[in-house]
């Protein structure tokens, strides 16, 4: 057996063996072309039709070389590829061989011929593709003219291939001075300029920082500093950026189009000028304004996926009260049977052989199970001011093979036609498989079609209307991948992927408030249009320095993106626990952030624990310090609530962030690049983490006017930078002078 896949699995990062690379060949390169070929296969030739633009034909056959696999489930990607991929992978060898692309408009249709160890031999079906190059074009003819005098014309590119246009290029200028910023959540730096980047919604599991790759992109971007300016494209295709890399007076952007569509060109971008409020302001007005969410979400959030039963969430809130740390929300992931995420584990009900949705009154909960009592757990824990929250994915398991109520979910999605799907090679359709390592192979509901959404979120309207829970973390919103996929409105490939997100989070948001909730979900994953759909965190962890670091980055940049409720596994949630040192400065540093919580991943009951709660932390690492100092940073929070309300508010109505980068106070302040980390929390409060282990003092730039320590009362003169010395156990904050606000952090 030979397999070629000519686009792949359409992982955005990582090509796979048995694809070309690009997908698209480019005029003056080389193409990959590869395959994977049984082990009963020794030696693959790769058969080669060339045809110039002006008609000249030409044949090659090449012997291919084996190749090395490249996995996407290897761990330096974050594990990005199906177990039944990997599988197959293991059992099958790679070929591949370079070609000369040629000029642009050359047509090439290839095949492979493999010979087998007995003699024998095989053939693929022939596949063609066209060679497209770069060529100069009209501005007018790839970018509305709606402010375009700022798109500099000799810039103005296109990528096709004679008959298609596969992408669209232009570039703007760059003043000596000018800082970029923005990009949706981006966890290594703050400003971008000197750097490629682009945007593409993708689960980079741990280490986003150091891969530069994110949950929550977007084409947006302020430019601060000289007049002060931002824009945004205006697509949810991918996007590249070369941030005046190449060519420092030049910013570059990159637009994929889809070829099949011509109504995507010309290519909209919106450019807005004032300072970053009134750009965030402009381009939260184009593409959808947050939504105020109760003062409750910004208390403390607690979870742990080891929280697994009825018994153990109350024990863990019960420990909570008995040390004197009041929690606001639980987050309960492991609650459900893990295959139709509607059912409580252990709930005994006949399935709805329709898949329809069922009621409370359709369970029954045995009492020697894991979930004896739900409503009564839910009804208790709001008696003591704790709201709940349920973890949700969006597919549909097919591994193992579903039953029951899950076979039923599978049958009525497909037969009802709520599926993602994917093209065939012969040019029909059928229901996508995610293509990621979590949940491989399973289905996926379109939840961007309101039909299918309206399907979805019925089967969990029972979980609000009849038990009371309050609001859902909708994690992994990342798994639809590739240039293949169909959408259920004619939307195709990448323009879907990146919109996915967006529609989950809304479809859930829309549940809550039919129920006369407000739509309070917790996502990783987005684009534009996030903002106006609940909270968000900054996607999975290990607890290391690395890791706060790059959060604090990514919730700048997030809140600069409009994004006004905020969080991250505090001190991380993967892997052994934090040392008490960088958990107390997550911690303290996390009391000013929009959304405070922390979380930690099943570790199969194995002793020692590694919850990241106080009071595990404190006996694991020894450390006297930690739960006397949570105890106070938590209630300091409770006692800040009202005032980040207000802020929230603010952010809301006027696109003043809560966590506010300097910059939005100082644009002009060229000093506040180098204090990336620091933030305003308000007017009251500024904020300067300790990042690294050990700092004895850090630098601090202080705003304009004057600022005072909390606890010693020592008054700072503002418009400076200075040094402090900020204890483990003690608050990173600074409150403007004669704020009330200091009286309740000491």
């Amino acid at each position: 057996m030979i397999r070629h896949r000519p686009t792949g699995s359409g992982h955005p990062y990582t090509p796979d063996t048995d694809q070309r690379t690009p997908t698209v060949p480019v005029e003056g390169g080389m193409v990959t072309i590869g395959a994977r070929a049984s082990a009963d296969i020794v030696a693959v030739e790769l058969e080669v039709h060339r045809t110039a633009p002006d008609g000249t034909t030409s044949t090659r056959t090449i012997a291919l070389e084996r190749a090395a696999r490249t996995e996407r489930g290897q761990v330096v990607d974050g594990g990005h590829l199906a177990s039944a991929q990997a599988k197959l992978a293991r059992a099958h060898a790679g070929w591949r061989a370079e070609v000369d692309a040629g000029e642009r408009g050359t047509r090439l249709r290839y095949r492979f011929a493999g010979r087998a160890a007995d003699g024998g031999t095989q053939t693929t079906r022939w596949f063609e593709t066209a060679v497209a190059g770069w060529r100069d074009a009209p501005v007018e003819q790839v970018l509305a003219p709606v402010g375009v005098d700022r798109v500099l014309p000799a810039t103005v590119r296109v990528l096709d291939d004679g008959v298609r246009v596969h992408r669209v290029a232009f570039g703007v200028a760059l003043q000596p001075g000018e800082h970029v910023t923005g990009f949706g959540e981006r966890y290594d730096a703050l400003d971008h300029r000197g750097s490629e980047l682009d945007a593409m919604v993708f689960e980079q599991y741990k280490s986003q920082g150091e891969h530069r790759r994110t949950y929550l992109p977007m084409p947006f971007a302020h430019v601060v500093g000289g007049t002060g300016w931002g824009f945004h494209v205006r697509t949810m295709r991918r996007v590249r950026f070369d941030v005046g890399r190449t060519d420092a007076a030049v910013l570059g952007v990159e637009v994929d189009v889809d070829p099949r569509a011509g109504s995507e060109l010309p290519v909209e971008v919106a450019f807005y000028d004032g300072p970053p409020v009134s750009v965030l302001d402009a381009f939260l007005a184009d593409t959808g304004r947050p939504s105020e969410l109760p003062d409750w979400v910004l208390r403390l959030w607690a979870s742990g996926n080891e929280w697994n039963t009825q018994a153990e969430v109350m024990r863990q809130m019960d420990l909570h009260a008995e040390h004197g740390i009041p929690v606001g929300s639980v987050v309960i992931e492991a609650w459900s049977d893990e295959s139709t995420f509607t059912a409580f584990r252990d709930a005994r009900y006949t399935p709805a052989a329709d898949g329809g949705p069922l009621r409370l009154a359709d369970y029954e909960f045995p009492p020697d199970g894991a979930w004896p009592d739900p409503r009564g757990m839910v009804d208790e824990l709001h008696r003591r001011g704790t709201r709940v929250h349920l973890w949700q994915i969006p597919l549909i398991k097919m591994r193992p093979h579903p039953v029951g109520q899950a076979r039923a979910d599978a049958d009525a999605a497909v037969r009802e036609g709520h599926l993602i799907r994917e093209e065939t090679p012969d040019g029909g359709s059928r229901p996508y498989r995610n293509r990621g390592w979590w949940f491989p192979l399973a289905l996926m509901p379109d939840l961007a079609d309101p039909r299918a959404a309206a399907w979805w979120t019925s089967k969990r309207r029972y979980l609000v209307d009849e038990i009371g829970i309050d609001g859902f973390k909708t994690d992994g919103g990342e798994h639809a991948w590739g240039d293949d996929l169909l959408h259920l409105d004619g939307t195709r490939g990448a323009a879907g992927n990146n919109r996915f997100p967006v529609a989950y989070a809304q479809a859930y948001g829309d549940l809550l408030r039919s129920c006369g909730r407000a739509p309070v979900t917790f996502s990783r994953a987005g684009h534009v249009g996030s903002a106006a759909h609940g909270a968000f965190w900054a996607g999975d962890e290990n607890s290391t320095w690395d890791a706060f670091r790059w959060s604090v980055l990514a919730g700048l940049s997030a809140a600069a993106s409009g994004i006004v409720y905020w969080g991250w596994d505090i001190a991380g949630f993967s892997g052994d626990i934090p040392d008490a040192e960088l958990y107390l400065r997550a911690m303290s540093a996390s009391v000013f952030m929009p959304i405070m919580q922390y979380h930690s991943e099943f570790n199969h009951h194995r002793r020692p624990s590694r919850d990241r709660t106080p009071w595990n932390i404190a006996d694991r690492t020894g450390d006297e310090r930690v739960l006397p100092a949570v105890r106070r940073f938590v209630r300091a929070r409770e006692s800040l609530v009202p005032y980040l309300a207000e802020q929230a508010s603010t952010a809301v109505s006027r696109s003043r962030p809560m966590m506010r980068p300097l910059y939005f106070d100082q644009p002009d302040d060229e000093r506040v690049w180098s204090y990336p980390l620091q933030w305003l929390v308000g007017d009251d409060l500024l904020v300067t983490p300790v990042v690294e282990p050990g700092a004895g003092d850090l630098a601090v730039l202080l705003p304009e006017g004057r600022w005072s320590d909390p606890v010693s009362g020592e008054t700072l003169e503002g418009g400076t930078e200075t040094r402090r010395v900020v204890p483990a156990d003690a608050l990173p904050v600074l409150v403007r002078e004669g704020s009330p606000l200091a009286a309740l952090l000491v």
